[in-house]
């Protein structure tokens, strides 16, 4: 895996000024039609925990798919998730989920949407955050942005590289919470790219910790997004 870019290399910042801040810290996202993620992964599901492999791909604005596989290579779930619709594979039980998108929301506050859900897998600043509404600060050498969006309060906190270091997103209402943290990154075709990505959901009593190492990315490849639910399959509406 690549060396993280020095710091040194970054544009300078005018602390003065917030819309051009905020058009520094979009210039750094990654640009793509496809995105292929694969790596090692870490799920702990309301303390059940397990280490698996996930291949992750995205076709920007129009769907993820997500294959996890034991670590003896078998396929156990599926999932393809469109802006509107989540569709979930359990190979192990023989079942099919389809919900809308609105499912999502048992995890995660109702302000997530499939935009911000692609910008976290990349790495990318979020668009519903980086807005002149919100508050800009330097923060300890390191930028800091927050705001609400309606009752979720979010703070975004960047590194050096002018990247997302960390995502805090608090529903106190709904007593859901969200927390992202990237603690690399790498250079991928000129661009700086996570090298893993770590995710804490809190949503009353359900816990979920995930940690993607990614293992190998590639931007702009032919992709496939196969799913196919099998007859032999429960399905759960």
């Amino acid at each position: 895996m690549a060396n993280p870019p020095v710091a040194s290399e970054t544009a300078p910042v005018n602390l003065n000024k917030k819309a051009e801040n905020l058009s520094l810290l979009r210039s750094k996202d990654i640009t793509y039609n496809t995105l292929s993620l694969k790596g090692k992964t870490s799920l702990n599901i309301d303390g059940n925990e397990n280490n698996v492999n996930m291949t992750i791909r995205i076709k920007k604005d129009e769907k993820i798919w997500i294959s996890i596989t034991a670590i003896a290579g078998i396929e156990v779930a599926r999932a393809l998730i469109t802006p509107d619709s989540l569709l979930i594979l359990n190979r192990l039980q023989s079942r099919a989920v389809l919900k809308p998108f609105s499912y999502i929301y048992n995890f995660a506050g109702k302000q997530v949407n499939f935009n911000m859900l692609q910008s976290i897998l990349s790495g990318n600043t979020v668009s519903d955050f980086t807005n002149e509404q919100a508050d800009l600060v330097l923060d300890q050498d390191m930028f800091a942005l927050s705001g609400d969006k309606g009752n979720l309060a979010f703070k975004v906190l960047f590194n050096a590289l002018l990247k997302t270091a960390e995502i805090n997103l608090n529903d106190a209402r709904a007593g859901q919470a969200l927390k992202v943290v990237y603690p690399g990154y790498q250079q991928l075709e000129g661009y700086t790219f996570p090298t893993s990505v770590k995710i804490n959901s809190f949503s009353g009593r359900k816990k979920i910790d995930i940690t993607f190492d990614f293992s190998k990315t590639e931007r702009n490849v032919q992709l496939d997004f196969p799913f196919t639910v099998p007859k032999r399959f429960e399905t759960i509406n």
